[in-house]
């Protein structure tokens, strides 16, 4: 069984490519440290290149990604997520549920003197951040995130990472199939249809999938 705290599952690069986040600003993330520990977690990889991001850093990402795009300072992200952990007495707060209720109070507070606003300045702040913290899902027995759907993929084809499956791989959540298989078959030269026999999923879910990929 992954251990979601320690196991590595992706590299920097991975987290960027699948968060649609610059590679700079993970590796940034990985050495700024806030209340004694990284804003990112990472852990000793086996070896020179390979994986080093655990699953909880993965959504520890996701939170700071977040607040970067609805217009806190690097200086802010840095003292909301500090006051998170030692709200919560965790280093990882960023990746338990309390951030969706106490947690937003933070963020909040951190953002008022910035009247942070959503791209299209309409909505509030709280309201933004509420509606990415849905696309996290929760463990009931330690609250800590269980699972993460990738926001760039639509309705019709969820994506998620969650570290029982693919090994920190981005799979579709109804079956569990790996995206990269999806999308390596199709560039292999196999249509839409038979993609979609092949994995158990309808065409209208693969040409999704591929559509997302091919514009990353």
């Amino acid at each position: 069984m992954v251990d979601k705290f320690t196991d590595p599952l992706l590299t920097p690069k991975d987290v960027a490519r699948h968060l649609r986040i610059r590679e700079s600003t993970v590796y940034y993330w990985l050495r700024e440290e806030a209340n004694g520990a990284p804003l990112v977690h990472r852990v000793a990889p086996e070896r020179r290149g390979w994986p080093s991001v655990p699953f909880v850093a993965v959504v520890e990402a996701y939170v700071l990604r977040a607040l970067r795009e609805l217009g806190l300072t690097k200086q802010k992200i840095r003292d909301a997520a500090a006051e998170v952990r030692r709200a919560f007495d965790t280093p990882y707060a960023l990746a338990t549920q309390k951030i969706a209720t106490d947690g937003v109070d933070i963020f909040v507070h951190y953002a008022h003197d910035d009247l942070a606003r959503a791209a299209d300045g309409q909505r509030p702040f709280r309201e933004v951040i509420d509606d990415y913290l849905h696309y996290i899902d929760w463990d009931s027995t330690d609250r800590f995130a269980s699972s993460l759907r990738l926001r760039q993929y639509p309705d019709v084809a969820p994506v998620i990472i969650d570290p029982r499956f693919g090994w920190g791989a981005p799979v579709v959540a109804s079956t569990k199939v790996p995206v990269d298989a999806i999308v390596d078959l199709w560039l292999a030269g196999e249509s839409l249809e038979d993609v979609a026999y092949e994995y158990g999923l309808t065409r209208e879910q693969v040409e999704a999938i591929c559509r997302v990929t091919r514009a990353a």
